[in-house]
């Protein structure tokens, strides 16, 4: 007698997220960390490379920041280190969640909240604001990058690049950063640039970060790292527009 074939059972997706009437609930209600737990903190080296590169580039020194969108506050923690001595550093979340994940992060000069920048007393500056892979998640993303213009002097975005020929080619190369990230929008370099300068903000510079290479652990972008690395080294908007797999990193007055 022939035995029955064993049938392979895939690993469940994880639920997709319900957000069309929940504007910021799903970070306040424990969804989002229920389905990403570490909140990306395993990302923030990686972010703190990139964020240092820039300052460097353009030789800034701020004696004050805000990370907005401070998640677990690992960024700002593992930033501190290189700051100017004294250089005050505020990590505000509209999540509860994430800023208990802050824990023991915090010190003397080295503060996070649970707040919404936008409800900022007037007076409120910062030298340097750090939105890094936040106004994706924001139902009103012109909204936030219009009301925070005027917090600070310089603000230094990092936007994924989510849009890409490959990723439309996909039946579900979009909606994976739906489900699995809450991404309500989805930008290409041109598209993510002029965004900004349409709501009156001036780049100052930018550069495209290789988020794929560095981080990507899934089969896909392991396949794809190399190809990725040998096309970028010939044309970065080309790669980028084809086969996806950066960010942008853009300082802006």
């Amino acid at each position: 007698m022939a035995s029955t074939p064993h049938k392979h059972r895939e690993t469940p997706s994880p639920a997709p997220f319900l957000i069309a009437d929940s504007g910021d609930s799903i970070y306040q209600d424990g969804r989002y960390l229920e389905q990403n737990p570490s909140w990306h903190m395993e990302e923030s080296p990686f972010k703190v490379q990139q964020i240092l590169r820039m300052m460097k580039k353009q030789n800034l020194l701020p004696n004050s920041i805000c990370d907005v969108g401070c998640g677990g506050g690992m960024v700002l923690a593992e930033l501190q280190p290189h700051l100017p001595p004294g250089c005050v550093c505020w990590g505000y979340d509209v999540s509860a969640d994430a800023i208990n994940l802050c824990g023991a992060r915090a010190n003397q000069n080295l503060h996070f909240a649970v707040h919404d920048i936008r409800r900022e007393q007037c007076d409120a500056f910062f030298d340097l604001l750090l939105i890094l892979d936040v106004f994706e998640h924001v139902d009103d993303y012109i909204g936030l990058i219009r009301d925070i213009r005027l917090k600070g002097k310089y603000k230094l975005f990092h936007i994924p690049l989510d849009l890409s020929v490959q990723a439309v080619a996909r039946k579900n190369g979009l909606l994976r950063r739906r489900d699995n990230f809450a991404h309500l929008h989805y930008f290409t370099k041109e598209t993510a640039l002029r965004t900004l300068t349409d709501v009156g903000y001036k780049v100052v510079d930018w550069f495209y970060t290789p988020r794929c290479i560095e981080l990507g652990d899934l089969l896909i972008q392991k396949i794809m790292r190399l190809p990725r690395q040998i096309s970028f080294s010939i044309s970065q908007d080309l790669t980028v527009r084809f086969l996806g797999g950066y960010s942008l990193l853009v300082l802006a007055e």
